[in-house]
């Protein structure tokens, strides 16, 4: 469930996308001096929306440095970092091992079982520091899986589930903004989940795998528009809690991603299913 929440960079701005890049940039780096290769490898773009989220919330204190990218060893890029892009590294952390864990528990992979278990000793660190959220992801991750095995046909349960996750890890501290936080997060998780479900579900007939959206995708003609609705309706409620948030640092690469880049994933994957 990775790799939904990302810009459009299409429609961004060069000194918003170099920026939205430098906190990337950062992210990677954290990885790497928190939690090794290993945890540098789990790196996405999902969790540099939460960085840029928190940093434009809270304008906490941030470090800027020029730093060598693994990817481009000859190019030098941007980095920066804060206590939220170490926060972050954590949540990244989390979610990846957490979906080792189902690649293996599901489907047997054992390039996911081989994974977990490398991950194992950080996660051990990172419960340390943050054991009632990882109580929490684990929690509804076994309901999840459990439901899955039940063969649950509820997409609003399902879904709602790994809203809970997300809730929870976007609600950095108990302050006046953690309500809508929560709520940002919860639809966010839920749009993910439905996504993942959308994009997957052709190869799930194939596989035999769970997926809610099954019988809708052999029966309705209508599938993909009614899944843009539903889609549609899960961002615009956490669309709508956002702009109650007093943010103006970084607004532009906020919107980016919220009202158009979310949406470039649906759209490719639309074209795929159709054809």
């Amino acid at each position: 469930m990775f790799g939904y929440i990302a810009i459009n960079k299409a429609e961004m701005k060069f000194k918003d996308y170099d920026m939205y890049h430098s906190y990337y940039c950062g992210l990677c780096k954290c990885l790497k001096e928190r939690y090794g290769i290993r945890g540098q490898v789990t790196l996405s773009f999902d969790m540099t929306f939460l960085i840029v989220l928190l940093t434009g919330l809270y304008e906490p204190e941030t470090k800027k440095e020029v730093v060598n990218c693994i990817a481009h060893p000859l190019e030098k890029h941007t980095a920066r970092t804060n206590k939220f892009t170490e926060y972050a590294a954590a949540v990244n952390l989390i979610l990846s091992y957490y979906k080792c864990k189902d690649d293996w528990e599901d489907d047997h992979r054992r390039k996911g079982y081989i994974a977990a278990k490398l991950l194992t000793p950080k996660m051990k660190e990172i419960k340390r520091q943050y054991p009632s959220k990882v109580a929490l992801v684990s929690s509804n991750l076994k309901q999840l899986s459990l439901l899955e095995r039940r063969n649950e046909q509820n997409i609003d349960l399902m879904a709602g589930l790994f809203g809970n996750i997300m809730a929870e890890l976007f609600a950095y501290r108990k302050d006046e903004w953690e309500a809508s936080l929560r709520k940002i997060g919860f639809f966010l998780g839920k749009f993910i989940y439905l996504m993942d479900a959308y994009e997957d579900v052709a190869k799930d007939i194939q596989s035999g795998n769970y997926n809610p959206f099954k019988e809708a995708y052999q029966k309705d003609p209508l599938f993909s528009e009614n899944c843009q609705k539903l889609l549609t309706l899960m961002m615009a409620e956490c669309s709508r809690e956002f702009e109650k948030l007093p943010i103006l640092l970084h607004t532009d690469i906020l919107r980016n991603i919220l009202y158009s880049g979310v949406w470039c994933r649906y759209t490719h994957v639309t074209e795929k299913l159709r054809t």
